[in-house]
């Protein structure tokens, strides 16, 4: 796994035998041949570890495959795991779900934007977007196309990439390594890591192109009807807390590593945690100042009214 020209996968396992052999086959099919696999298992009861085994077995020689026992504390804590166990020297990292489906290309056309838009120590994170679809792979639709670039003030309210579609390159991966060891808890990994790599001065790409089939069953941790993004704008009109429980949560996760944050970043973090106390005026003026702004107008305008009634 140490191999500078080797993708290593990153995937969190719990529960998922159902579906996990056909991830693992996407993996054999892709393109670009060179990459290992480390797994985290959450405490799996089901066949999850035994297919784990048998695929090791089967692609032993060609891959590294190595699994290791999760905190067995959730999905984004497991993932927090993964990320301080990359081995030092690992160039670049894809994040996997146990349940999706890879396209052939997957790999390589992360690979491949991410060299293209290399700038000597820059970290960079890649995203893309999936083909949503149910159990069977059936009823495929592509998943929303975002118009706004990726940016951190854009990170603090909204979560723009899948987990499952993120690839980054050896300076991201120095970058998070270090910041998962100053943060305890996430609302979840993605967002958080968009977040770290947008705050920090890092380069964020979403592709608008599919990457994989994203699968939609009961099991989902976070799916595409229920994803953060849905949840959240959802949130901001509704009279429950969530969203502001979230940023007590996303904040806090931040302020951990705001010392790695460029100026203009600490700047928009400081006047968005203003945005959450004090009078009407005060509030309204700290979020405007911040820069906060979601992919939509609609989703923008429903911050505000999140700001405008102390729900932010």
């Amino acid at each position: 796994m140490g191999d500078k020209e080797t993708v290593l996968i990153l995937l969190a396992s719990f529960g998922g035998g159902k579906f996990l052999e056909q991830q693992l086959d996407s993996f054999s099919a892709q393109t670009y041949e060179n990459w290992d696999l480390l797994v985290s298992d959450d405490g799996s009861t089901d066949d999850t570890l035994d297919i784990l085994s048998r695929f090791k077995a089967g692609v032993e020689g060609c891959h590294d495959v190595t699994v290791v026992a999760g905190p067995r504390s959730g999905c984004a804590r497991n993932f927090l795991s993964l990320l301080r166990r990359i081995p030092d020297g690992t160039s670049m990292i894809a994040l996997s779900d146990q349940d999706d489906v890879w396209l052939p290309d997957k790999l390589e056309k992360g690979r491949n934007a991410i060299k293209a838009a290399s700038e000597g120590e820059r970290p960079i994170l890649y995203s893309a977007s999936t083909l949503i679809c149910n159990e069977n792979l059936e009823g495929v639709s592509p998943s929303p196309a975002f118009r706004r670039n990726p940016c951190f003030e854009n990170a603090l309210v909204q979560s723009i990439g899948g987990g499952n579609t993120m690839m980054l390159n050896g300076p991201a991966i120095r970058l998070l390594k270090a910041a998962a060891e100053e943060v305890d808890d996430v609302v979840i990994h993605d967002w958080w890591i968009y977040q770290i790599i947008s705050a920090c001065g890092g380069k964020v790409i979403r592709d608008n192109s599919p990457v994989l089939y994203y699968r939609q069953h009961a099991d989902n941790v976070i799916g595409a009807n229920s994803s953060i993004s849905g949840k959240l704008h959802r949130t901001l009109f509704v009279a429950g807390r969530q969203f502001a429980k979230w940023n007590d949560t996303n904040i806090a996760a931040l302020s951990a590593s705001y010392h790695r944050f460029t100026p203009e970043a600490k700047n928009a973090f400081a006047h968005f945690s203003d945005a959450r106390r004090g009078g009407l005026v005060k509030r309204l003026t700290a979020l405007y100042r911040s820069g906060a702004l979601r992919q939509r107008p609609k989703g923008t305008l429903a911050l505000y009214l999140a700001c405008a009634t102390s729900r932010l």
